[in-house]
């Protein structure tokens, strides 16, 4: 198989009390396996498409046959999107960035807090299932969300937005419910608790 599940990065109770063990359970060995699992089943046979990564595969969806483009898209950007998502979190993390990302985001939005605040606002007003990032646009930090599990990576005219995914938080159901049950404003408070600025901060 072309895609593989790689196994999380930390145990499955590592970001307790903020995240349960049995979310991250469910939420990876299951939904996420099902994204990769169907993704490849949506490319075999098609050795071009197997042959490119997984960022230029989701990247250039126009070059993916219409009779798969959906199946792509969604599965394909499901792996990535829960690959960036896993690897933007850590236990014993949290806490407010420092160094140029710090900067950047206080220039970019006034204040740590005011940056928090707008994330949420952003997780909070997706409707239905997607996901919330911080992207840099040009230079330029920017907070955007997609439907889904549409992402930056693939451009415009297909996401909605664009720049270079630096944060992503799913804002999917089956990322919280079990923990928060409808409450998704009290998951997004609570993730914080959890992110890995350090691997934020590379990717800026």
């Amino acid at each position: 198989m072309p895609h593989e599940l790689a196994p999380l990065p930390y145990d499955k109770a590592a970001l307790e009390p903020h995240i349960d063990a049995a979310t991250m359970e469910i939420h990876h060995d299951r939904h996420h396996k099902a994204y990769v699992d169907n993704l490849n089943k949506a490319i075999a046979g098609n050795a071009a498409l197997e042959a490119k990564s997984l960022e230029a595969l989701i990247g250039d969806l126009a070059s993916v046959p219409d009779a798969i483009r959906g199946p792509v898209r969604n599965n394909g950007g499901g792996h990535w999107n829960h690959t960036f998502f896993w690897n933007s979190l850590a236990p014993k993390s949290g806490g407010t960035p420092s160094g140029k990302l710090g900067d950047a985001i206080t220039a970019a939005f006034g204040s740590f807090a005011d940056f928090q605040a707008k994330f949420e606002a952003a997780g909070i007003g997706r409707f239905g299932s997607g996901w919330a990032w911080l992207v840099s646009n040009g230079g330029k930090l920017e907070i955007v969300s997609t439907a889904n599990q549409d992402n930056p990576l693939m451009g415009k005219a297909i996401s909605g937005v664009e720049g270079k995914p630096l944060l992503g938080v799913d804002v999917w159901e089956h990322a919280y419910y079990l923990k928060y049950q409808n409450k998704r404003a009290d998951y997004l408070k609570a993730v914080w608790n959890v992110i890995n600025w350090s691997a934020v901060a590379a990717r800026l």
